[in-house]
């Protein structure tokens, strides 16, 4: 019997309250909450996410959830210039 690593992604979930944060624990495994700007992010199965979400958008606690783009992002990039994601302004071209 082998161990395997299940793909897990996070979702970010904005509440209206906080007191409520705690039914969240069902959906996944909280891995952080944060009390001044009332969200959430919690992880859960990559393969459950779409339907998790829906579920957690049925709740009467809940603003809007997102669906986190962490492992859709390339590591291997190293030059952002080349990938036209970051352009330096230099202030004396201007």
């Amino acid at each position: 019997m082998d161990f395997q690593i299940k793909p897990r992604q996070s979702l970010i979930i904005y509440v209206n309250n906080m007191r409520m944060v705690r039914q969240l624990r069902r959906f996944g495994k909280i891995e952080y909450s944060s009390t001044r700007m009332h969200y959430v992010i919690l992880y859960t199965n990559q393969e459950q996410i779409e339907d998790v979400q829906e579920q957690i958008n049925k709740l009467k606690f809940v603003k809007r959830v997102v669906i986190s783009h962490w492992p859709d992002v390339d590591p291997t990039m190293s030059d952002l210039n080349a990938a036209g994601i970051y352009h330096k302004i230099d202030e004396d071209e201007n």
